[in-house]
C-alpha cells in the first residue's frame, strides 16, 4: 500500500545510512517535505543529493551531533523555520556498543544514555511545543526487539532500550490530548552497517566467520532471514500516515517473529 503524505513536514535523525536513510526515501517518495541530519557531513550531503534526485523535491539536511543540546536546538529551529513546523519526528540513533557487564566501563553507560535515549528526549522536548500549538503530531521511535528479550553481550542496549520504551509509553499518555501520537518500532535483525559490525564482533569473540554467525541468527528467525532497512521504513511510514490515526503508546515488533535472541 502507498500513502500520499504531500505537505507533511518530517524530520528524521541519523538518516545518512541504514534504516534512517531508507525511512527518508519512503517519505520522499510519498511526497513529504523531508529533513535529515547526521554527524558525517560527506555522507549526509551524499544522501541529501540522492533523495532530491528521486523526484527533484528539495531535502533539508543539517550536520548534527545529537549528544549536543545546542546542535539539537539549532536543527529544530532550522527545520521549523524552513517548513513552518514539524508534523512527524522519527527518532533514530546508533545503538550502544556491544559488551557484557564486566566489559563496560563506567563512562560507557553515560555515553550510551546520551546517544540512545537522552538525544531522543531532548529533540522531542524541542519539537513538542510546535506540535501542541498546531494540535497534531507523530513521534516514532526506533528501538530494538531486545526490549522483549535481552540479547547476549548487549547489556547497554538491553538496559537503555527498555528505559526508552517506558519513556515513550509515558509520553504518549501525556500528549494524546493534543492529538500527538507516540509509538515505538522494535526492530529485529536488519541488514545494516551496524549489524555487520555486530556480526564481526561476535565472530571475533566466539570464533568462526561472519557467515557462520549470521546463519546461526537467521536460523532462530521464523521467516528465515534478516529484514531489509526498507521493510522497517515501511512501518514507520504507516505510523505517520492517516491509516494509523488511532494508534499510540504502542511498541510494535518488526522482527520476523523472533521469540528468542542469541
Amino acid at each position: 500500500m502507498s500513502y500520499d503524505l504531500t505537505n507533511q513536514r518530517v524530520l528524521i535523525t541519523a538518516a545518512s545510512s541504514g534504516i534512517g536513510k531508507a525511512t527518508a526515501v519512503e517519505f520522499q517518495n510519498a511526497g513529504a517535505n523531508v529533513a535529515i541530519c547526521a554527524r558525517n557531513e560527506a555522507k549526509l550531503t551524499e544522501t541529501q543529493m540522492q533523495l532530491s534526485n528521486l523526484n527533484q523535491q528539495p531535502v533539508l539536511a543539517k550536520v548534527t551531533d545529537l549528544t549536543r543540546l545546542a546542535d539539537i536546538h539549532q536543527l529544530v529551529d532550522f527545520v521549523e523555520a524552513a517548513f513552518g513546523g514539524i508534523d512527524v519526528l522519527v527518532n533514530n540513533s546508533g545503538g550502544p556498543p556491544p559488551g557484557s557487564h564486566d566489559q563496560i566501563e563506567d563512562e560507557k553507560w553515560s555515553e550510551a544514555f546520551k546517544t540512545t535515549l537522552h538525544s531522543s528526549i531532548r529533540i522531542t522536548n524541542k519539537v513538542l511545543p510546535g506540535m501542541k500549538k498546531q494540535g497534531s503530531g507523530r513521534i516514532i521511535n526506533l528501538s530494538s526487539y531486545s526490549v522483549k528479550q535481552p540479547m547476549n553481550s548487549m547489556i547497554l542496549s538491553n538496559s537503555i532500550r527498555l528505559a526508552g520504551l517506558g519513556w515513550s509509553k509515558s509520553l504518549s499518555n501525556e500528549v494524546a490530548r493534543f492529538n500527538i501520537l507516540v509509538n515505538t518500532i522494535c526492530t529485529g535483525w536488519t541488514k545494516t552497517n551496524r549489524v555487520e559490525e555486530l556480526l564481526e564482533n561476535r565472530a571475533t569473540e566466539h570464533g568462526g566467520t561472519k557467515a557462520d554467525i549470521e546463519k546461526a541468527i537467521t536460523s532462530s528467525i521464523p521467516v528465515g532471514r534478516m529484514a531489509s532497512p526498507e521493510e522497517i521504513a515501511s512501518v514507520v511510514l504507516f505510523l505517520a500516515s492517516p491509516a494509523a490515526s488511532y494508534i499510540t503508546g504502542s511498541a510494535i515488533p518488526v522482527d520476523g517473529g523472533c521469540a528468542q535472541t542469541i
